[in-house]
Parts: C-alpha cells; sequence; structure tokens
C-alpha cells in the first residue's frame, strides 16, 4: 500500500504558492488526494494529504520532500512541514448524526473555545470548522460568522446540544443554530 503524508505549509500570500507546493508533490512521485488552502489576514496557509506512487520503500522519498521543504523556506519563503501518516480505513459512522452549526454575532474573544469546549465535554466530533470575522454593513463593528460540521454521538438529543448551545450563545450575545 502507498505511503500516505500530511503536509502544512504558510507564506506571505502572492502567486505561486500552490503551484510550488504541488510541484514538490509530483516531481517526488507522489499523488495529491486532499487539501484545504486559504488566505488568512495576508498569509496563504496549506494542508495537504498526499500519497506515494510507490510501493516500495519510502525512507529516501521521506528524506527528499524533508530536504525539498528546507529548500522551499530558504529560496521562496514557503514554510513547509511534511508527516508520514498510518492508513485507516475508516467505515462510515453508523451510531452519529452529522449535523452543521451556525454561529454570528459580535466578534470576540472566546467563542470557538466556548462552543468547542461545549462540544468536546459532549463527545461532539468536530469535522470540520470555518470561521470569519468580517464588517457588518449596517454598522461597521466586526461581525464573526463560524460554520462547524460535527458528528453527535446518539447517545446525545440534538435537542439537548442545541439548548447547551443556545445557552452559550445567550452568555456570549451570539446567535447559534442547530441544522
Amino acid at each position: 500500500m502507498a505511503r500516505k503524508y500530511l503536509l502544512t505549509a504558510f507564506s506571505e500570500d502572492r502567486p505561486g504558492i500552490v503551484a510550488s507546493i504541488s510541484q514538490l508533490i509530483y516531481e517526488n512521485g507522489c499523488n495529491l488526494e486532499n487539501s484545504a488552502m486559504t488566505n488568512l489576514s495576508g498569509e496563504f496557509a496549506i494542508l495537504l494529504l498526499f500519497s506515494s506512487l510507490s510501493n516500495g520503500d519510502t525512507t529516501d522519498l521521506e528524506e527528499r520532500l524533508t530536504a525539498e521543504c528546507r529548500r522551499l523556506e530558504r529560496d521562496k519563503g514557503i514554510t513547509a512541514f511534511i508527516r508520514p501518516i498510518e492508513v485507516v480505513e475508516q467505515a462510515p459512522k453508523a451510531d452519529v448524526e452529522r449535523r452543521t452549526i451556525h454561529v454570528e454575532g459580535q466578534d470576540q474573544a472566546g467563542i470557538v473555545y466556548k462552543i468547542s469546549r461545549f462540544l468536546a465535554d459532549n463527545m461532539v466530533n468536530i469535522s470540520h470548522l470555518n470561521s470569519e470575522v468580517r464588517k457588518s454593513p449596517q454598522s461597521g463593528a466586526d461581525l464573526y460568522t463560524m460554520t462547524i460540521q460535527v458528528e453527535i454521538p446518539k447517545t446525545l438529543a440534538v435537542s439537548e446540544m442545541a439548548e447547551g448551545l443556545s445557552q452559550i450563545g445567550d452568555d456570549l450575545n451570539v446567535d447559534v443554530t442547530v441544522d
């Protein structure tokens, strides 16, 4: 079975970052499988899952990839790290219910922490989270929005989770809805 790797990288945003990273993967005989990339306040951040196309010994490959990451930082100002991962086949989870949580309100410290702590304390897994701060068109104040895709264990009633999140929303003065 082919070896899989995670790559994280970031750089001041500019054209060519994705091309440089994908070139590193391609020229080392690897295939890009999944990715998440975004601009965060002028910094471009990348998270990739890729695999070796070879089924043989990958020790030399790991050394080459690590050296290439150092070269990217030295030559192009792109900080990149690679980590080999174990491939675990995951069967669809039958004991969870998938829902989406939306949060919106005035930006303030602690929103992500308090909501994610509540979810963790209730064994709710976050599978995906996006958030951003933008100016409110009406007031010009910073408006925080967050969308969280979660996996709720069947042992937890969705209504119970929604009620707990609503209390946190009331404490923070933000709207929290569960779809």
